[in-house]
């Protein structure tokens, strides 16, 4: 992580990766509210450009090398030290590719749902894809910093102004856990600015050797902003209640992207700058990351509302990833790692499917359902593939991501690898009963007469259907690009924990 290559492409493509969803709010400001058609064709063509501008960092990457890649960097504030510092790595530029994705599938799910200020929302959205983009991106801890305080507003506004009857609520909640965690992050940047003499370089920090105490007040200081997102019990209650008043936009986004964020911050910043604080506390970590696994699919065997369960599910599956990270072993990491890409795929799905169908219905009860299969089967049988994905499934991209999980908990923790198999079980049967109560049973009044997919909703649910497939059937396409990352990573996280100790008792001495 010391060294950065450099831009093959020639042009600053990350740069306009995040500036050009911000040249498309603001176009859409200069639009009249009353053209709301011409509003949604706009933030469509945007975000198509997003993605396709996106698509030559897929196939310019070098996959031999654990360097950053397409680097620019620019003085930005040069008294304080800070640079305009962008780049990518094996681990980072999935989670690119994927944002730039789900914000055209959110636009086009939202197509004729959103009914009210329709600029505002798309406007909203856009700021949104920009700052997700910049937050992989960055390689300056206070340019990180700024784009992950920036997705907090207009998320607030997608949940608390187009959110369901309890939106202002969940909107406030979602605000007040991230803002508390991302304050206490900010201490920790601080401390290691002046700590390493004046600097907010990401990849120059994770060289440095920290003392142990350090590094323990500094993990969780990180770990404060870090849980809250993915996010790890206990602090996940936000979640829950932030999904079922999202609108279906702004649930897919938080699914699909934002809740990664959380687990991103642990690999890019908690492992390599911390080891061993990261070493030792990974028992806690572990031993979290089981509970959340168990005990957020108990809980979706209680849950009534379509989308509830759905966010509890998130909970489950996110423990996944946290356990596969905290393994500390290339199998866990790199299962971790594309799990929370899987799980951005299958659960973005799902949340498509619960608004396709919330849309024209207008419940979200699970027993307002029923026979939903019989007058809709084109979506059954798509809702299906995304039910079989997130319960691992052979042949998914579910089952690729939870088996390297297991192999890496099982190595690293047998009882955390047993427990954490048992969730899979769990999960098993909260999804199929839900898709046998919804899909199948009595059809209820509510569903009959029901119209299927149309072109519109088609084309935002088979993407998520292909890379399912893609992935559980060859993932090698999508590891390949994180294994020298991941290598690297693992290397930092053991020679620093080795040396961490002899450091911290020389300083003790020199004190002394």
């Amino acid at each position: 992580m010391d060294q950065a290559t450099v831009n093959t492409l020639g042009f600053p493509i990350l740069s306009l990766l995040i500036f050009l969803p911000v040249a498309g709010a603001l176009g859409l400001l200069l639009m009249k509210s009353s053209q709301e058609g011409l509003i949604r064709m706009f933030a469509l063509l945007v975000s198509i450009a997003g993605f396709l501008l996106s698509l030559p960092l897929f196939t310019a990457f070098d996959k031999t090398t654990h360097a950053m890649q397409f680097v620019e960097r620019h003085a930005w504030i040069p008294a304080w030290n800070i640079n305009y510092h962008l780049g990518l790595d094996g681990i980072s530029i999935l989670f690119v590719l994927l944002s730039t994705l789900v914000t055209i599938l959110c636009i086009l799910i939202s197509w004729n749902s959103i009914k009210v200020k329709v600029k505002e929302f798309y406007i909203s959205l856009l700021v949104v894809e920009a700052a997700m983009i910049g937050v992989f991106c960055s390689l300056d801890f206070f340019l990180f910093y700024i784009f992950w305080e920036a997705m907090l507003i207009p998320m607030y506004l997608l949940i608390g102004v187009w959110g369901g009857p309890n939106r202002i609520y969940a909107a406030v909640k979602f605000f007040l856990f991230t803002l508390v965690g991302s304050v206490l992050m900010l201490v920790g940047i601080i401390v290691l600015y002046l700590y390493s003499g004046g600097t907010f370089n990401i990849l120059e920090l994770s060289t440095r050797i920290y003392p142990y105490d350090m590094q323990l007040w500094l993990f969780w200081a990180f770990f404060a902003a870090f849980a809250v997102k993915v996010p790890m019990f206990p602090v996940h209650t936000w979640l829950p209640d932030a999904h079922t008043e999202a609108p279906t936009a702004g649930s897919v986004i938080l699914a699909a992207v934002l809740i990664k964020m959380g687990a991103y911050g642990f690999l890019r910043f908690s492992l390599p700058i911390l080891p061993e604080a990261s070493k030792a506390m990974t028992p806690v970590m572990i031993t979290l990351s089981v509970i959340a696994i168990i005990y957020g699919g108990i809980i979706c065997l209680a849950q009534t509302d379509l989308k509830r369960l759905i966010a509890y599910s998130s909970v489950s599956h996110m423990g996944f990833v946290t356990l596969g990270i905290f393994a500390l072993n290339v199998q866990g990491m790199e299962g971790g790692i594309l799990q929370m890409i899987n799980h951005g795929i299958v659960t973005g799905g799902l949340f498509l499917g619960v608004g396709v169908i919330y849309d024209r219905t207008h419940t979200r009860q699970i027993s307002d359902y029923g026979g939903v299969a019989s007058v809709m089967p084109v979506y059954a049988s798509l809702f299906i593939v995304f039910t079989f994905a997130s319960i691992g499934l052979p042949a998914t991209n579910g089952f690729i991501g939870e088996f390297l999980i297991l192999l890496g908990g099982f190595k690293a923790n047998q009882w955390a690898g047993v427990l954490a198999a048992s969730g899979i079980i769990i999960g098993a049967g909260y999804m199929l009963w839900l898709y046998q109560r919804v899909f199948f049973m009595e059809t209820s009044e509510k569903v009959s007469g029901l119209h299927d997919l149309d072109t519109r909703e088609l084309i935002a649910l088979l993407p998520m259907v292909i890379l399912i497939f893609w992935i559980g059937i060859y993932p090698d396409t999508f590891l390949g690009f994180m294994h020298e990352s991941v290598r690297h990573l693992l290397e930092r996280v053991n020679s620093g924990s080795a040396h961490g100790v002899s450091v911290a008792k020389n300083i003790v001495e020199i004190l002394k």
